[in-house]
């Protein structure tokens, strides 16, 4: 096995960082949508919002694992640097490992909150689909 080297960790950190900066939009947009649906329900009290709270809820929870692993990622890619650094090749070579497999996990966890959300416009799609058929 070729040893690592140092600028393969370094390698990583633009696209974890991108990855990183796409998740918080992603937190950000769950925020803003979850606060209008809170005031809309406190003033309407409409019990269908709850389908779409559970969703957001669920879709928010994912999108926290995601950055979770995906920040983990990027500090076990530091650490490996660090393990170059102080000539700890065989440790490196495991932690850079753990960072792809938790990069993998997160990555993963997109694709799952992706299928729900689009599940989630299929189902306004179909409402709307609805409405338009009555007309």
């Amino acid at each position: 096995m070729d040893e690592l080297q140092l600028t393969t960790p370094a390698l990583l950190f633009s696209a974890i960082s991108l990855i990183m900066l796409a998740y918080t939009n992603r937190f950000l947009a769950y925020a803003s949508v979850i606060r209008n649906l809170h005031d809309k329900f406190l003033e309407q009290g409409d019990n269908t919002l709850i389908q779409q709270i559970k969703n957001l809820k669920r879709r928010l929870n994912l999108t926290r694992w995601m950055q979770i692993f995906g920040i983990t990622s990027l500090l076990l890619c530091v650490f490996t640097m660090f393990l170059i650094y102080i000539n700890q090749h065989t440790i490196a070579i495991w932690v850079f490992g753990s960072a792809l497999v938790l990069l993998i996990v997160s990555l993963s966890l997109l694709i799952k909150e992706i299928h729900i959300s689009v599940q989630a416009l299929g189902h306004h799609l179909s409402d709307i689909e609805k409405h338009l058929k009555k007309k």
